[in-house]
């Protein structure tokens, strides 16, 4: 039962104090966060790209509705989790070996690339408070990086698209390891690339098996809440260094 005279208990007398008292949490956390990942003490920041640079990871799940069922396969339940984490190529093997595609990967994988670019183009935003973070990291002499198992092309593609290009030193694709996530091989090559040492680097990654990529790589990793991975949350938050919603929570 509530007591009057504890005040360290008050109950809210309305809606807006509910809201205000949640708003000060936020902001709270928000502020500690922000108190740890120090900008001034890192020398890069190395992006994923699907989910955590661009909001695409729903348009992957639908292109491979498309293409399976252009052979006649329905997507079983669990092919976004056996794929995840694997480079253009071994996906494409992957199609190969478990739904018996006989098209060579080269083929598969320009099959893939025409489905996603006119996506990517027209119906794939930013996430929420990139542009300002990037601009921010740059204004801070950070050096900016791309780590994808993305094609390429399509990372290209993409960051043309969105006229970010400019902004990255370094972009490395699942097709440059031999080795995809968890490894940590694509974000040490990055790190090598932009000569910085990989203790001094912070990782934005939006599912488990970049997260584990990038702590195995020695990195500070922050999960970036994607509607793909809804279901992963709590791991990813257990996983990581940080958490955010929007990158906007990083510049405000």
């Amino acid at each position: 039962h509530w007591n009057p005279e504890n005040t360290d208990r008050l109950p809210f007398r309305n809606w807006k104090d509910c809201r205000t008292a949640e708003m000060q949490r936020q902001n709270g956390e928000m502020q500690d966060m922000m108190n740890r990942i120090n900008l001034k003490e890192l020398e890069a920041v190395i992006f994923d790209l699907d989910g955590s640079l661009v909001d695409s990871m729903w348009m992957w799940k639908q292109i491979d509705i498309e293409y399976l069922g252009s052979f006649g396969i329905t997507p079983p339940e669990d092919l976004q989790a056996a794929i995840e984490g694997m480079s253009f190529t071994e996906t494409a093997g992957y199609f190969q070996k478990r739904f018996g595609i006989t098209d060579s990967i080269e083929k598969i994988g320009d099959t893939w690339n025409r489905m996603a670019w006119k996506k990517y183009m027209y119906e794939v935003p930013l996430k929420p408070g990139v542009m300002d973070f990037l601009l921010h990291c740059k204004s801070s002499g950070i050096k900016l990086g791309i780590a994808s198992s993305n094609s390429r092309a399509l990372i290209l593609n993409v960051l043309e698209a969105h006229h970010i290009r400019d902004f990255f030193e370094c972009i490395k694709s699942g097709t440059d390891v031999v080795k995809s996530k968890p490894a940590p091989d694509i974000y040490l090559q990055v790190a090598e690339q932009l000569q910085v040492n990989p203790s001094n680097c912070l990782v934005f990654e939006d599912i488990t098996q970049g997260i584990m990529a990038g702590k195995n790589a020695g990195m500070t990793v922050c999960a970036v809440e994607d509607d793909y991975s809804a279901y992963q949350w709590e791991e990813k938050v257990k996983l990581a260094d940080f958490h955010i919603s929007s990158y906007d929570e990083l510049t405000a």
